[in-house]
C-alpha cells in the first residue's frame, strides 16, 4: 500500500460508516488524518481513539466558508494537504419523484454534489502550490443507473461524477490525481434507510449481501498508491473481482 506518514489525509463525512473507517485504515499507514462532520462529538471521539495524529473539525459540507476554513485548519496543524476524500453524501429522504419535497431535494444536492465541489474548490489550490495530491470520491451505481425514489442521490451521483473528470482534465497537469471509487453496497447505517423505505431492488437486499465499509477505506488508501496510477481520471468498481484482488480483498 506505500507509507503515508507525514502525508494529510482529509475525510469528510467521517463520523461513521466509510469515513470512520477510512479515518482509521489511513491513520493505520501513517498519515494525519482530517476529519468532518456536521456534529463534532462522534469525530471527536474517533481523532481521540487515533491520538494526536488526528484532527475532528465540525463542518457542514454544503457551506463552502465552513469547507475551506476546515482546510486552512488541517493545513495549519500538519502543515499540508495531500489527499482529499470526498465522502460525505445522504439518500434520505426517499421519496417518488411526484411526491418528493423540493426543499429536501434540494438539500441533498447541497450535500452530495455541492458539497463535493467545495471540497474541490478549497483543497485544489493548496495541493496545486505544493506538488500535487489525491482526491478521491465516494460514487455510486447511481451515478450511472437511474433507480425509483433516488432521483436526488442518482443526479447527484452523476454530477460528482462528472467533476471527478473535470477535476482530473484541470489538475492532472499540475500533479491533482482525481479519481471516483463505487464500493457497490456497503453495510452502513445508509443501507439501513433504504431497506426500510421499501422501495427499488436495493432494499430488497439482505445485510449480509453488502460489504464491510473496511474493504472501502482498504481500497481509498491503495488508491494512493503509485500500484494505482493506471486508473487516475477514472472511476473505479469494487464490484470488479481484479480490484479486489489486487487491493488484497477477501471474498
Amino acid at each position: 500500500m506505500g507509507d503515508l506518514s507525514g502525508k494529510t489525509v482529509l475525510i469528510t463525512g467521517a463520523s461513521r460508516g466509510i469515513g470512520a473507517s477510512a479515518a482509521r485504515e489511513f491513520a493505520e499507514s501513517g498519515a494525519n488524518v482530517v476529519l468532518l462532520a456536521r456534529s463534532g462529538g462522534a469525530i471527536g471521539t474517533l481523532a481521540r481513539e487515533i491520538g494526536d495524529s488526528a484532527l475532528a473539525i465540525a463542518c457542514d459540507v454544503s457551506n463552502y466558508s465552513a469547507v475551506e476554513a476546515a482546510v486552512q485548519q488541517g493545513v495549519a496543524k500538519f502543515g499540508g494537504l495531500n489527499v482529499l476524500v470526498n465522502n460525505a453524501g445522504v439518500i434520505e429522504p426517499i421519496s417518488p419523484l411526484i411526491t418528493s419535497d423540493p426543499a429536501a431535494w434540494g438539500q441533498v444536492i447541497d450535500i452530495n454534489l455541492k458539497g463535493v465541489y467545495y471540497g474541490m474548490r478549497a483543497a485544489m489550490p493548496v495541493m496545486q502550490a505544493n506538488g500535487g495530491g489525491t482526491i478521491i470520491t465516494i460514487s455510486s451505481g447511481a451515478a450511472h443507473t437511474a433507480l425509483e425514489g433516488w432521483s436526488h442521490y442518482c443526479a447527484s451521483k452523476a454530477g460528482a461524477a462528472m467533476l471527478t473528470m473535470c477535476a482530473d482534465k484541470e489538475g492532472a497537469g499540475v500533479g491533482i490525481r482525481a479519481m471516483g471509487l463505487s464500493p457497490g453496497t456497503v453495510a452502513t447505517e445508509m443501507q439501513r434507510e433504504i431497506k426500510a423505505s421499501g422501495i427499488n431492488p436495493v432494499s430488497a437486499m439482505e445485510w449480509e449481501d453488502h460489504i464491510p465499509p473496511e474493504w472501502v477505506a482498504k481500497t481509498l488508501v491503495w488508491m494512493c498508491s503509485a500500484d494505482a496510477d493506471e486508473f487516475v481520471g477514472q472511476e473505479i468498481a469494487l464490484r470488479d473481482e481484479a480490484i479486489r484482488k489486487r487491493v488484497g480483498l477477501g471474498e
